[in-house]
């Protein structure tokens, strides 16, 4: 069952010609909670462009093991909106609550399980972001082993309100440790239409994770859309400077 599980997260890269640390860079989390005591805090950039214009966000995305297994995570994004043909906005973007519990641990079962729930809280007075409460509900799933590790899974996202719609997601990743200080990873992300009327869409990302000092690491990644590209993102980038206290 363990090397089905890790065999199944790597063949579905192979399958999408794909050559993945986790959670940030990537689209796709990991079950790896923050460490008990500590913080893991980035300041971060990200976004896409599609064929009517550009959109993303920055801001902060602080994480703090409050015990073992247990990390709490806020996050509060400055987000913007560029279209083509139209008004562009600022304005601070949905504000995220969240608890990840790893529940299960590779040294007793061979891999490492999580829950990860997370709300977002409508913040902003202008058009970015949605104006209601919504809730993701996802499990995430990993294994490492040599300089190698896998994770994935995902979930739905519980949204009403407006023009949005119930929608879920899903994602593989693997990860590479290349060096003492570098690592090299690839993804495979899915997510249904999030709006009604929308469309689905799937991409491809690569990230790489250089740890400068031992308490301060540069991330990045960026990938193509390979579904809908054109309505819902025809590529995805990705910036951090991560600070582990």
């Amino acid at each position: 069952m363990r090397l089905l599980i890790a065999g199944g997260l790597a063949i579905g890269l192979a399958l999408c010609a794909l050559p993945a640390s986790a959670g940030p860079p990537y689209v796709t989390d990991d079950p790896e909670p923050t460490e008990a005591g500590h913080y893991e805090i980035y300041l971060y950039a990200g976004g896409s462009s599609a064929r009517d214009g550009s959109g993303g966000a920055g801001g902060i995305d602080f994480n703090y093991g409050a015990a073992p297994d247990l990390q709490l995570t806020a996050v509060v994004p400055l987000g913007w909106d560029a279209q083509k043909l139209g008004n562009s906005s600022v304005s601070l973007g949905n504000i995220e609550l969240a608890a990840k519990y790893k529940f299960l641990n590779q040294d007793d079962v061979g891999f490492d399980v999580a829950l990860f729930p997370r709300v977002f809280l409508p913040a902003g007075s202008g058009a970015i972001g949605e104006r209601h409460v919504s809730l993701l509900l996802p499990i995430w799933i990993g294994r490492s082993w040599d300089n190698w590790s896998a994770f994935g899974g995902g979930g739905c996202t519980i949204d009403h309100g407006g023009g949005s719609q119930n929608f879920c997601q899903i994602g593989v990743a693997l990860t590479e440790q290349v060096t003492d200080r570098l690592q090299l990873g690839a993804e495979i992300y899915h997510q249904t239409a999030d709006a009604i009327g929308g469309r689905a869409s799937t991409g491809l990302g690569i990230g790489a994770t250089y740890d400068a000092t031992e308490h301060m690491h540069l991330m990045a990644s960026f990938g193509p859309g390979v579904q809908n590209a054109g309505d819902t993102g025809q590529y995805t980038w990705y910036l951090a400077l991560q600070l582990t206290l």
